[in-house]
């Protein structure tokens, strides 16, 4: 993972917003956004424990956390961003028992799946990405600290927390320690209270172990995290995100531990992400009440919920990331082929502008549209701007700003895109710029100049950085742009020789199968309907 994208890299970035708000989950409501250290935020996200394929639910959390850096750094915060790799857990161990393989073949392999993923849908911002196994040593240390100071006890080779010591569990999840039932089996028969949870786990036959004071074994999972991020980024940092089925028990014991250990505040604000459900379903995707959904809801690695090679060559990784954004990142995400198809239609008319202006221009987008990196120098650049369709440029901005400083509100700010979009089309028009006998170059200055407020925006969401990759047609990409442009040719020459029921019959054809055509004056462009 690169540390920052290159549309993002400054580490002296002068001024910071003082604008942002973000909900907290552990307050319950939304708080001014006040970092430990001035200018710098430390950022950490529970990572996937890698024991299977990754499904489009686990791209949630990073997608909304990667579009929160890239917002965070453009309002001048230098931010550590902290992922973690949980590669050894009790379902690691049994699927690679099943597979007959190594646990950290297995680890690997999925780990490197779930990379492949990230890169897909754009998500370059993590610093970090910290694996459990190398981490042991730090994480012993970590419970030799409980135990010392009387937050953890030993019993015949596994450590447990002792939730009882605790006069504050529960504050995050807003449950009592009763509702903390811990491990079951053998490990209920060694703990002093059901409530209790491992911290560290005795080494059975067969299963992979380290050396500890207390005995071979392994960590628990929750010690991992508290572990991993105290290493990273100190004892107390700005942000901890997840899941919100990951608030309790999960993120309620790494606050616990943390707490206990140190003292003080683990994180200043808990952010969690709503779950992703399948649409007509009723519990998340790839939860355990998924698995007992009928076949139709059912989430399932061989339909493409895991295993997201498939599912991102059909969509594409920034439609399946605009997808995720479109949502408020508390909300559940409903997931299903007609919202994919709406949101990949939705993201084809901005891309249509895109391919507008490179007609009208000649100029590339990607390459000769320069946009501001940081916020400030966008804010003293639009107070010089005069001309209306500046002005309108610069009040979308802004809304788009206002809505993402309000809890990352990427729902809000995507349809600031939209109405910039509208305003731009309409300028084309009203100033016939796909006429060149008409095009006014003063007009093309001033819409490259409201194009690059698009590219400026798109960045915070991650979009627009590169030019997209088409769709994968069923069959061969290259035959059917050859089909293609056969068939505009041979339309295009009937309507030439006024042969209109020949060049209707073409549309009307394609249309049948799903593709669009857009009559211009220097030509007709094509589209397949998602």
């Amino acid at each position: 993972m690169a540390n920052a994208a290159p549309e993002q890299t400054n580490q002296s970035a002068p001024k910071v917003a003082t604008t942002i708000r973000v909900y907290n989950t552990l307050t319950r409501k939304k708080e001014p956004f006040e970092t430990v250290e001035p200018g710098k935020v430390g950022m950490y996200l529970c990572g996937p424990t890698v024991y299977a394929e990754a499904h489009i639910g686990h791209m949630v959390g990073p997608v909304i956390f990667d579009t929160i850096k890239r917002h965070l750094v453009y309002s001048g915060y230098e931010v550590t961003w902290v992922v973690n790799i949980t590669d050894v857990d009790d379902k690691l161990i049994a699927a690679a028992q099943k597979r007959g393989v190594p646990m950290s073949q297995l680890a690997v392999e999925m780990t490197m799946d779930y990379l492949a993923n990230l890169q897909a849908l754009g998500v370059n911002q993590i610093n970090y990405l910290p694996r459990a196994t190398d981490n042991i040593d730090e994480i012993i240390r970590f419970i030799s600290e409980l135990v010392d100071k009387g937050y953890a006890y030993v019993s015949d080779g596994d450590v447990f927390f002792d939730v009882t010591k605790d006069a504050q569990y529960g504050v995050l999840s807003n449950r009592s320690a009763d509702s903390q039932v811990g491990e079951g089996g053998e490990a209920a028969t060694k703990k002093r209270s059901p409530m209790d949870f491992a911290l560290w786990k005795a080494a059975k036959p067969g299963e992979p172990s380290w050396s500890s004071p207390w005995g071979p074994g392994r960590p628990g999972w929750h010690i991992e995290c508290s572990a991993m991020a105290r290493r990273y980024l100190g004892k107390t940092f700005d942000i901890h995100g997840g899941g919100l089925d990951l608030v309790f028990p999960h993120h309620e014991n790494e606050l616990a531990q943390s707490r206990c250990c140190h003292g003080t505040a683990m994180v200043r604000y808990w952010i969690h992400n709503g779950l992703m459900q399948r649409l007509g379903a009723t519990s998340k995707l790839g939860g355990r009440g998924d698995r007992e959904e009928p076949a139709s809801n059912k989430i399932s690695r061989s339909a493409g919920d895991g295993g997201l090679a498939q599912l991102i060559q059909e969509q594409t990784g920034d439609r399946i990331r605009f997808f995720l954004l479109r949502t408020h990142y508390r909300s559940t995400i409903l997931f299903g082929d007609e919202p994919l198809a709406e949101a990949g239609q939705a993201l084809n008319s901005l891309y249509r502008l895109i391919q507008r202006f490179a007609r009208l221009t000649s100029q590339n987008f990607y390459e000769t549209v320069t946009f501001p990196r940081y916020r400030y120098e966008g804010d003293e650049r639009v107070k010089q701007w005069k001309h209306p369709l500046l002005v309108t440029a610069a009040a979308h901005r802004q809304a788009f700003l206002d809505k993402m400083d309000d809890d990352f509100n990427t729902a809000g700010a995507i349809s600031e895109l939209f109405e910039l979009a509208r305003a731009i089309n309409r300028f084309i028009d009203a100033e016939a710029l796909e006429d060149p006998q008409q095009r006014d170059p003063a007009a093309v200055e001033t819409l490259v100049v409201a194009m690059s407020v698009l590219r400026e925006l798109g960045a915070i969401l991650g979009l627009f950085l590169r030019p997209p990759r088409q769709q994968a047609a069923s069959g061969d990409a290259e035959l059917v742009d050859g089909l293609m442009k056969l068939l505009l040719q041979l339309r295009t020459e009937a309507r030439g020789r006024k042969d209109f029921a020949t060049s209707d019959a073409i549309r009307d054809g394609l249309a049948a199968l799903g593709i669009t055509l857009q009559d211009l004056k220097d030509g007709t462009t094509w589209e397949r309907k998602s």
